[in-house]
């Protein structure tokens, strides 16, 4: 089995669907250059069918971006699919996805249909599609709460119908992790023609568990992951790329590679973050402002000796140009020396006693001391 992991980013579709965070098409088209120089292997452009702006925007990504593939989303209705492939028709590497719902929850109660009428009206849309690109994915919305031996035969057949691509999509974000692996394992074993198509995980956040989800897809056999920059997307989010990404980079037991150049991470996440209106949480793994910040003196000595004590991840790797030491009043004589270091001052042993003593001063008035607050600090300190 393959151990290169497709990446494929929604931030375009699935992203775009937060409140507020809606694109023009020169903003979309921004944002899918810089996805093309990410690395990413699928960009899914939009939802042609939606509005005609989301059309414009599909087919003028399709006409610049030439490298990566250029996905549109369909449901599983004639029409779509046909706004689709036309949206789709400049790409190089075009790809239609569609699909239809497969849970009881969505055959009965949004479809209203059965099971039989799903299962044929995803194979027939899978053909349709197959007739415009060569490449076509199909999703089974909601597959994390459809019965494994229906979702494996609706699987079974759209594969047969021409899909490349099988999307188990955890739509509610409801599975933990034990339950969606067994669910990717069950399908690699009971799908007669698995082996003709690639799984593809699209997990979201609702309790928390995209990344793992993803991850554990993945281990059990899945080969693409279907993220978003930042995490963004309906209700909690969609899986995180920068976290699925570092996480195989940095765990060898994953054993998995994609082709995503990492260093260029933090720069897109603000890019995304800036054009989408959309603030990252200081504490988001990755790219939160505080991922490479140590405020407690325990840490920050431990880090000025090594980085390694307590950063799984060097910076660099993902485009930060360095750790930050914060100083507060948790903060230790090591931070504080080298803080003052930073600002290109040497004290001896009695002066930097001084120094820290009236930092504690000062730090329990602040919330933090800035460079200009150590200025001062130290100016204080050579009059005495």
């Amino acid at each position: 089995m393959s151990d290169k992991v497709y990446i494929f980013d929604t931030t375009l579709r699935d992203g775009e669907q937060v409140p507020g965070c809606r694109l023009d098409t020169e903003q979309k088209l921004l944002i899918a250059r810089a996805l093309e120089g990410l690395g990413v292997d699928i960009i899914e452009a939009g939802f042609p069918i939606s509005s005609p702006g989301d059309f414009e925007a599909v087919n003028r990504i399709a006409k610049e971006i030439r490298n990566t593939t250029v996905c549109g989303l369909t449901r599983a209705v004639k029409k779509d699919i046909e706004v689709a492939a036309e949206a789709l028709k400049p790409a190089t590497k075009p790809r239609i996805h569609t699909g239809i719902g497969t849970s009881d929850q969505h055959i009965f109660t949004k479809l209203r249909l059965d099971r039989e009428q799903v299962l044929e009206r995803g194979t027939e849309a899978v053909k349709l599609a197959k007739k415009y690109v060569e490449d076509v994915e199909f999703y089974a919305e909601d597959a994390g709460r459809t019965d494994n031996e229906y979702l494996a035969r609706v699987i079974e057949s759209v594969i047969a119908a021409g899909a490349t691509v099988v999307n188990i999509p955890d739509t509610t974000g409801y599975c933990i992790p034990q339950e969606y692996g067994a669910k990717i394992q069950y399908l690699k074993e009971n799908v007669k023609n698995i082996d003709k198509a690639i799984i593809s995980t699209h997990c979201h956040n609702d309790l928390g568990m995209a990344t793992a989800n993803s991850l554990s897809g993945v281990a059990n056999g899945a080969r693409q992951i279907e993220c978003t920059v930042n995490g963004i997307g309906e209700r909690a989010g969609n899986t995180s790329m920068e976290e699925v990404v570092m996480a195989m980079k940095k765990h060898g037991m994953l054993d998995f590679e994609t082709a995503i150049h990492t260093q260029k991470i933090y720069e897109i996440s603000r890019l995304v973050s800036k054009t989408m209106n959309m603030p990252i949480q200081p504490n988001k793994a990755i790219v939160g402002d505080n991922a490479f910040s140590h405020s407690s003196g325990i840490h920050q000595d431990g880090v000025i000796k090594n980085r390694d004590n307590y950063e799984i991840i060097d910076p660099a790797e993902v485009g930060v140009s360095e750790s930050s030491i914060v100083l507060t009043a948790r903060s230790g004589r090591a931070a504080l020396f080298y803080r003052i270091q930073k600002l290109g001052v040497t004290l001896d042993h009695d002066d930097l006693e001084r120094a820290y003593q009236e930092f504690l001063k000062m730090a329990d008035r602040l919330q933090t001391v800035e460079d200009q607050d150590l200025k001062e600090l130290l100016q204080f300190v050579k009059v005495a």
